[in-house]
């Protein structure tokens, strides 16, 4: 019985060394895919945001590196789901992409739509994550979360929030804190950090429950964090409690990534994630992401899709809990 074994053991063997040698031979091939012009990508975040500023970034190192300029096209509309939608007519030569926020892996199971996340789009690389936290005006009366929450449920809908979108991050995350607490606020939504950071300033809204575009209002004393949406503590805001240390039990979850048209080929994929690999290392970007307290966030093609697959089945009943999605 023994002898079968062996002879499969040895040709996974050989067939593991020849894949071993291929690899280097397929890389290379890979890397010499040049586009023939200009390459743009959708955009679904406000001009003038973090987002825009880090695509941009990026896109002035990955035009050196594959030798076209890099136009980034702001798509902004339809929760941050427009700018990947929009490549659906496109053609998968590497001409065209997209940004993806998370919020593409939410919109379709609560609102009908003509593309599928997981059927639709080439993922190509992870870029950087947003870390989420509730944030008031420095003026606020708020000084503790406990505030908010003693007034959320003292006039309930009186006192309302900011965030980036319906569905999105911020107000998936509130949910959560008005279920956990018994409280209830009002949402507003806006376009992007820079119109609901304005918001706060000018004392439209309340408090903010989204990315940290607020970090420098923070440090330079105009606003004040009551709690991080993260697992543990930020060491930028070391004496700042996360949601969970309050008893409840909520992180934001909100990364963003490069997408292309579906069936785009292999090695113009990883030409494309290579160089955006490199550009995500370039102090220029890290350095800007720092001040937002944001990471990159490498994903190789097959490791983004991986996590795009996983969460677009575990957000469902997320989304059915805040009442956005049907079971």
């Amino acid at each position: 019985m023994s002898k079968p074994i062996i002879v499969n053991r040895r040709r996974f063997a050989v067939l593991a060394g020849a894949a071993t040698l291929a690899a280097p031979m397929v890389a290379r091939g890979q890397a010499r895919w040049k586009p023939e012009k200009p390459i743009t990508i959708y955009n679904p975040f406000a001009a003038g945001g973090v987002t825009d500023v880090h695509v941009r970034l990026l896109g002035e190192t990955v035009s050196k590196v594959l030798g076209q300029q890099v136009v980034v096209d702001i798509k902004a509309g339809a929760a941050g789901t427009l700018a990947p939608a929009m490549l659906l007519n496109a053609k998968p030569d590497g001409q065209t992409l997209a940004i993806m926020s998370i919020n593409s892996l939410r919109y379709p199971h609560y609102q009908q739509t003509n593309w599928d996340p997981l059927k639709d789009f080439t993922y190509i690389t992870g870029l950087s994550g947003y870390t989420m936290g509730i944030v008031v005006k420095s003026t606020s009366p708020w000084q503790t979360l406990e505030d908010m929450i003693a007034a959320g449920k003292k006039e309930p809908e009186k006192y309302n929030y900011g965030t980036s979108g319906v569905g999105g991050t911020g107000q998936l995350m509130m949910i959560e804190v008005e279920q956990a607490t018994g409280t209830k606020y009002t949402h507003i939504p806006y376009k992007g950090g820079a119109e609901w950071m304005q918001a706060l300033l000018s004392d439209q809204v309340h408090f903010l429950a989204d990315a940290a575009q607020w970090a420098p209002f923070v440090d330079d004393g105009k606003c004040r964090i009551l709690a991080m949406a993260t697992e543990k503590r930020i060491p930028r805001y070391k004496d700042t409690p996360t949601l969970i240390e309050r008893g409840i039990n909520v992180v934001g979850q909100s990364p963003y990534g490069l997408v292309g048209p579906k069936n785009m080929p292999p090695e113009i994929v990883d030409s494309i994630y290579q160089a955006f690999k490199q550009a995500s290392a370039e102090p220029k970007v890290t350095e800007y992401l720092a001040k937002f307290i944001q990471v990159p966030w490498d994903k190789n093609p097959a490791e983004y899709r991986a996590f795009a697959e996983k969460y677009y089945v575990d957000v469902k009943p997320l989304l059915i809990k805040a009442g956005l999605a049907k079971s």
